[in-house]
């Protein structure tokens, strides 16, 4: 890489932190007496489960523990990313703090995965121009998921087109605001970048585990990526090997994945002993389900490059590099990632979306070669992946000026918020409607019975019992019961709380009204 191409990269990886800031900016500066901004522009619910996790680390938690749950925690070295920044934030505004703290993580995040993109591509491609455009694709590219919109087939499938909600398949979204997956994949990148160079220099295995083991501790999911990738390169080159009977620079590649395996190897073993261990770990994997939609939505995501990819496969088998052959690998595992028999499986296919690029970065390069046509060819397949981006970021921006639920809250909500945040022990645990209780640590260091899909333990027999609490259905005496159960110390009623069934808590004897903000009220327990 010269010089000017690490300039681009800076102001490449400039330009899309500003765009994709754009709309959070204007999420602030469209909020006022009746709203306030949450902080996110879409999966508004995990956003704020992240601030909660930044709040707790404000308030001095080193381990994860969520407060989505009224069950008993161990704590979990996990969403240490998260934890951390949330110790460089005290004081009035705390809230907003911890939201452009996140916001910064998303920048410099960005900053490391441009660079590391165009670092990775620059193994396999000796221009430029195809390293720039492997680059741009991977961070703001698509597939032809707006062509299914466009066609009426919206929710082909059951479920959406990939490029609107996953932001492994491709990478858009993770820039636009998940932060640490657009770490872990600059880690991943720049660690399999060190073991490629292994061959040379025992000493780049040891740094690419050292990379991978920072990139667990930032999402533990891409370790399950990064051995399926050297795995699978590793396989390719037996084969080769059996072919050329010579084995002795596949014993090399065997010794070079060993090491990066064993430096990564403390925080692998730790996830997977604490998962066997805590009773709470486990009840949130089983609710963590995140699959992969059916296998014709894999073919429409990366349909527009399979052939492309193709063509660069048979270019770098035909060139026997050994370097090549690990984004070839990387393809071929994707089906077996993408549908591995376990609950987060669409997660797994994390980075193929890069390989894929480089691999039909190969093949169009060697297909225009230096005909005319040459400088078009790239550029068309570009405008064919962008559309998706485009209507993603034309959605925040609208989403954005336009207050209402999730984006904004209520401010009278928020002031009841505040106030519990202030006046009340962080200990508490306080019952509320699912929304808002997903809303509320958020605001105030305090515990939720529900308010997160995964992280609410047991979501589906508490739920309805939280539900049926608000009800004019169940007697007091149900209601009593349930918050000694479950040693709650403060009930929200506000408007989703009516809604429920419009019981009114100031009928209870074992309630009384500490804190009042418009329509949210908020009640302590005193049982008698």
């Amino acid at each position: 890489m010269r010089r000017s191409e690490w300039k681009w990269c800076w102001a490449f990886a400039a330009a899309v932190a500003g765009i994709t800031s754009l709309p959070y900016v204007m999420g602030y500066f469209t909020q006022g007496e009746a709203w306030r901004f949450t902080g996110f522009v879409f999966a508004v619910q995990d956003g704020n489960s992240y601030i909660a996790k930044m709040l707790a680390g404000s308030s001095g938690a080193w381990l994860f523990k969520t407060p989505y749950t009224a069950e008993p925690q161990a704590g979990v070295l996990a969403f240490l990313p998260y934890i951390l920044l949330g110790k460089l934030a005290a004081g009035e505004a705390l809230h907003e703090q911890l939201v452009a703290l996140f916001h910064l993580f998303r920048v410099v995040a960005i900053f490391a995965l441009v660079p590391a993109t165009y670092r990775f591509a620059s193994i396999f491609l000796p221009g430029p121009s195809w390293r720039k455009w492997v680059t741009v694709m991977a961070t703001l590219g698509g597939g032809f998921g707006w062509v299914l919109v466009l066609a009426g087939l919206g929710n082909w499938g059951g479920s959406l087109p990939l490029d609107f909600y996953s932001p492994e398949t491709f990478g858009f979204l993770a820039v636009l605001g998940l932060p640490h997956l657009v770490l872990a994949r600059a880690l991943l990148l720049l660690g399999l970048a060190s073991y490629l160079a292994s061959y040379r220099s025992a000493r780049q295995a040891w740094l690419a585990g050292f990379l991978f083991l920072v990139m667990g501790l930032a999402q533990p999911l891409s370790l399950v990526s990064v051995f399926a990738v050297i795995g699978g390169h590793l396989l390719v080159l037996a084969g080769a090997a059996s072919v050329s009977h010579d084995w002795r620079a596949w014993r090399g590649w065997v010794r070079s994945g060993i090491q990066a395996v064993i430096a990564t190897s403390p925080i692998a073993a730790y996830t997977v002993v604490a998962y066997a261990r805590d009773p709470f770990l486990q009840a949130w994997a089983s609710q963590n389900r995140i699959l992969s939609p059916i296998p014709g939505h894999y073919l429409v995501a990366y349909g527009i490059l399979i052939v492309p990819a193709l063509l660069g496969v048979r270019s770098l088998i035909s060139g026997t590099t050994v370097e090549g052959l690990l984004p070839t690998a990387w393809m071929i595992i994707v089906p077996a990632l993408a549908y591995a028999p376990v609950n987060v499986q669409r997660r797994l296919p994390e980075g193929a979306w890069v390989a894929i690029l480089v691999l039909a970065a190969i093949g169009l390069s060697k297909y225009a070669g230096s005909s005319p046509r040459a400088r078009w060819v790239g550029p068309a397949f570009m405008a064919v992946s962008l559309p998706t981006s485009l209507l993603l970021l034309g959605g925040s921006f609208s989403a954005s000026i336009h207050p209402s639920e999730p984006l904004f809250r209520p401010t009278a909500e928020i002031q009841l918020f505040e106030w519990i945040g202030k006046e009340t022990d962080r200990a508490s645990l306080v019952l509320a409607a699912f929304d808002t209780g997903n809303v509320l640590p958020a605001w105030a260091p305090v515990r939720v019975v529900v308010g997160h899909g995964p992280e609410s333990a047991g979501l589906n027999e508490v739920l309805p019992r939280v539900e049926a609490f608000y009800t004019v259905t169940v007697s007091d005496g149900y209601r009593s019961a349930f918050l000694r159960e479950y040693g709650v110390s403060l009930v929200v009623w506000g408007p989703r709380e009516r809604r429920l069934d419009g019981w009114d808590p100031a009928s209870a004897l074992f309630l009384e009204q500490a804190y009042r903000a418009g329509d949210y009220r908020l009640f302590k327990v005193v049982q008698r």
